[in-house]
């Protein structure tokens, strides 16, 4: 297991130490799940921009009846 150190100001570190102890949980797992969920945000926005910008290419739409139709007959 590999560590890393963070550098906080006295305010940053007792804001951090008020959450981890709020939430039941240690200061070094707090910022390693916030730091997580920001990667997922990031890569949640570039999967979205990606599959807008090829929505534009090619822009069909369907109805909620379509999709169903189409799931139905995929599915079998």
């Amino acid at each position: 297991m590999h560590s890393v150190s963070v550098y906080l100001n006295k305010n940053e570190y007792q804001i951090l130490k008020n959450f981890s102890l709020k939430n039941n949980i240690s200061m070094s797992y707090a910022i390693k799940k916030a730091f997580l969920e920001k990667l997922e945000d990031e890569f949640d926005i570039i999967s979205f921009n990606k599959a807008y910008e090829e929505f534009l290419k090619d822009p069909q739409m369907l109805s909620l009846d379509e999709i169903n139709k189409n799931l139905k007959k995929n599915l079998g």
